[in-house]
């Protein structure tokens, strides 16, 4: 395949925001072209029998017809990035030499790193990405708006929205705290309670469990608390 030629991908994963999430990752990738992204895997293996299909990213737990076993069907035909919730199966893909294996939930910052390998299986040489877009594209109100990392101070859940804090104000999406955790860089980002998400460079200081951004008194989980020290390296 020449350098300039897109990689073609299928998506194809059981659960509709899992294959959202990496047809987002694909359809915002250099070099990766989107052919189609779906929760069935008969349609997947009849569009790769079709032709026009370099790359499965696979799901394992599906019903009716799993990854590995579509995978085996498939044969020569594409190469494969397994993406699964359980790493036991790591074994078994690996023997089937697929390109990586990502396990869920899956960051884009480690979708790169799978991409780079692509890169390198497809091109015979490594394509680096130095640096993961720094913003984020929210819908807010009739309007697609970009949001630079650098301006978020935390990301607060509220009834029926989330509330992105900026240093421009405030803006409302119907997104979920789920999905902004996944698709948040982990570098930038982290989930201290059930409500908050929080740009760690913001801290200002850490007081009783509660952290001190912008001059608010977020509270700080009990269930995110071990992680947020191996975070911090406190």
């Amino acid at each position: 395949m020449k350098n300039d030629m897109p990689i073609r991908c299928v998506v194809v994963d059981d659960e509709p925001l899992a294959t959202k999430l990496l047809a987002q990752y694909v359809s915002k990738t250099p070099g990766l072209e989107l052919k189609m992204k779906t929760t069935r895997a008969n349609e997947a293996l009849k569009r790769v029998q079709e032709g026009n299909v370099d790359l499965i990213f696979l799901d394992i737990q599906m019903p009716q017809m799993n990854g590995i076993e579509l995978m085996k069907v498939v044969g020569k035909n594409c190469h494969v990035v397994l993406t699964t919730a359980y790493p036991e199966y790591a074994l078994e893909g690996f023997e089937h030499d697929v390109i990586d294996y990502l396990l869920k939930p899956i960051t884009y910052d480690r979708f790169l790193v799978a991409v780079n390998k692509i890169k390198e299986r497809f091109h015979k040489e490594p394509v680096i990405f130095t640096e993961a877009p720094q913003y984020i594209f929210i819908k807010s109100g009739h309007r697609i708006q970009r949001i630079m990392f650098s301006s978020i101070f935390y990301i607060e859940a509220l009834r029926d929205y989330i509330a992105f804090h900026t240093d421009e104000g405030k803006m409302l999406s119907l997104e979920n705290m789920r999905n902004m955790e996944e698709v948040l860089p982990a570098t930038i980002f982290t989930r201290i309670h059930k409500s908050f998400i929080i740009n760690k460079s913001k801290i200002e200081f850490i007081e009783k469990w509660k952290i001190i951004i912008n001059k608010q008194y977020l509270p700080v989980g009990e269930t995110y608390r071990k992680k947020l020290i191996a975070e911090l390296n406190i």
